[in-house]
């Protein structure tokens, strides 16, 4: 058998290496109970703040569409000309379009924090299970998302584990 050269290492002695590393990762049933319970009363602050954004900008809409309404009579009524009407309609329906989208992204941040949270404890949990059951390209995906700044010096893997993650190596 040939020794090899100065710099290249076996997969089999990264896959090991790799695996150890997330092993940092893994925890009991008990502090993953804990974790969704605190994530849980998160969810319900975030949530709270979600809603009253939410709030804030119906309330914003609603002034809008008021003032539309408003504008169009004074329109019909003579009081303001139809270049008048024009230009601020214009520019308050862009503004209408604003509130409609921030209104969706905050939906839309309601429903995924929680769900990301948990998948992101789940997969924290049993990323070395994973890792070892994955095909390369796979490990690689894992490894990127988990870990960075990755360096083998002297038989030994450097690697920083990305946020969440450094929370709960």
């Amino acid at each position: 058998m040939r020794a090899l050269p100065v710099g290249y290492v076996r997969e089999e002695v990264l896959d090991k290496t790799f695996a150890a590393l997330l092993d940092r990762l893994h925890f009991d049933e008990e502090v993953l109970t804990w974790m969704r319970d605190a994530l849980k009363a998160s969810h319900a602050d975030e949530r709270r703040e979600q809603e009253q954004a939410i709030e804030r900008c119906q309330t914003q809409y609603k002034r809008v569409e008021d003032r539309l309404q408003a504008m169009y009579l004074d329109k019909l009524d003579g009081r303001i000309d139809n270049a008048f009407y024009d230009r601020m309609s214009a520019q308050w329906r862009v503004e209408q379009t604003r509130l409609l989208r921030e209104i969706e992204r905050h939906s839309e941040a309601q429903e995924s924090y929680m769900e990301d949270g948990l998948r992101l404890l789940e997969l924290a949990r049993e990323a070395s299970r994973l890792f070892a059951k994955q095909a390369a390209n796979e490990k690689k995906r894992l490894l990127n998302l988990v870990l960075s700044n990755c360096e083998w010096d002297r038989g030994e893997v450097r690697a920083n584990f990305r946020q969440p993650f450094d929370l709960l190596a």
